[in-house]
């Protein structure tokens, strides 16, 4: 099972700290592309990532950026905002961990959480700040019955 989908099922509080890791590849960047629609080119054609300054070609921010939703799809986390802070680029092969962290929980369950995104050098390339809504009774009930079921949307599928 998610460990991180456990832990939300026993109830989350300020200081819970959740980390993945992806590697990019073309083949994601690409796939994803295809599916936002968005064919700069600066993702596509070596060229024009040259123009830009680039060593070569680079990922979607918000794929990157996507590996928040990993852990807030495991927490059940209903996003009211995100603001993303690109920092630097990431390229084919490169991966990368996002670290994120839960700074405030109020009595109704609306929370802001923080991420940073990490490449395999160390480097930050994205800092995220998040705010939502946590699941309350009702849901986290429904989590454990999937956790129990063994669901795939809880990491063992």
């Amino acid at each position: 099972m998610s460990a991180i989908r456990q832990r939300t099922v026993e109830g989350l509080r300020p200081g819970d700290t959740f980390t993945v890791t992806r590697t990019f590849t073309e083949e994601l960047t690409r796939a994803f592309g295809e599916l936002s629609r968005d064919f700069n080119p600066v993702h596509s054609d070596p060229r024009f990532a040259s123009a830009k300054g680039f060593a070569g070609l680079i990922c979607h921010g918000l794929l990157v950026g996507s590996l928040v939703t990993e852990v807030g799809g495991q927490i059940g986390w209903l996003a009211s905002g995100v603001d993303f802070r690109f920092l630097k680029p990431v390229f084919f092969g490169d991966t990368v961990t996002c670290r994120f962290t839960l700074v405030e929980v109020d009595a109704r369950g609306r929370a802001k959480g923080t991420a940073v995104f990490s490449n395999q050098h160390g480097t930050t390339v994205i800092e995220a700040t998040l705010t939502g809504r946590l699941p309350g009774e009702p849901e986290r009930a429904v989590l454990a019955a999937l956790v129990a079921e063994r669901d795939a949307a809880s990491g063992r599928g």
